[in-house]
């Protein structure tokens, strides 16, 4: 099966953070395209893509090969790798792709330092290049700069057949291998790429709200208190994180934590059914939570 499709991997040499990115007219390509894992590299398999070859370019650099003998290796005795279009980038930041001749125009890649833009069954043949400038110049972190680059492929005309899945895989310096930062997924939607900076956005929150949990654990409340709310502010639509995080804040603030366990309330009464079922051995703060709202009329509930 044929799959027009775009996607950079790249490491971010600032943190030694390893990541692919992709979009194409396809349904689910992340399933499909995006492998990477910590300390090792990262992998894109698209066009007529052979989804093995991703995990096992990611093993062959994991026994030493570099980027460029990863492709060689994992395509050798490939009767259709004239078909298929892969890019990889090691731990080391080298980068290589590779695009057969049988790959539907237009088709092509660029690599630069770090980071390999690869691209088939485009509507023109900038998309390649358009994504290795937008990632080189962008700034911000690895999720931002593979995002920026995706963008910078639409605006050069993207996939001829048009837009339906996109995918963000980053992985950390070290690690075991299932450990990730962000694994987005977008399997079908109309503006898939808005919906992918969307989640993002969602899963820096999360990203917040999981370091104040590890700062409250170890007994620095102011600290956790702030990203907390930085967590709440950032997703002010996810009720889940405003209920947490008003716990959370509890601890150092109640009353700005009653504030937030009522925001959440507003918007789905069942957190205040929630709040009465934790025990204080997970959750110090939620019996002077209780006790608060009951005080307020209504449960706390204007």
């Amino acid at each position: 099966m044929r799959k027009g499709t775009y996607s950079i991997v790249a490491r971010d040499p600032a943190t030694g953070e390893l990541g692919v990115a992709v979009q194409s007219h396809w349904f689910a390509v992340g399933s499909v395209v995006a492998w990477a894992r910590p300390g090792v590299g990262a992998a894109a398999t698209q066009s007529v893509a052979e989804v093995a070859h991703g995990p096992n370019a990611l093993d062959r650099l994991r026994a030493g090969s570099d980027a460029s003998s990863a492709i060689a290796a994992v395509l050798a005795g490939d009767d259709l790798a004239r078909f298929r279009q892969l890019g990889v980038v090691d731990a080391r930041g080298e980068a290589a792709a590779h695009t057969g001749s049988g790959c539907i125009p237009h088709a092509g890649e660029v690599i630069g330092q770090g980071f390999a833009c690869q691209a088939n069954m485009m509507a023109t043949e900038v998309v390649p290049a358009a994504m290795a400038e937008a990632y080189r110049d962008h700034d911000g972190d690895l999720a931002e700069r593979l995002l920026a680059a995706l963008d910078a492929a639409e605006a050069a005309g993207g996939d001829v057949r048009g837009r339906q899945s996109a995918a963000l895989l980053v992985v950390p310096a070290t690690g075991e291998p299932w450990r990730t930062r962000f694994d987005l997924r977008v399997d079908d939607h109309g503006e898939p790429l808005a919906e992918l900076r969307r989640l993002l956005r969602l899963a820096r929150a999360y990203e917040l709200a999981g370091r104040a949990d590890t700062l409250l654990a170890e007994g620095d409340h102011g600290a956790a208190s702030g990203l907390y709310t930085q967590a709440a502010e950032l997703a002010p639509e996810a009720d889940e994180l405003t209920f947490w995080a008003g716990l959370g804040v509890a601890a150092e603030d109640l009353d700005a934590g009653v504030e937030l366990v009522r925001k959440a309330a507003l918007r789905k009464p069942s957190w205040l059914t929630l709040l009465e079922r934790l025990p204080a051995e997970l959750e110090p703060a939620a019996e002077p939570l209780r006790a608060a709202l009951r005080e307020a009329e209504g449960g706390g509930l204007p």
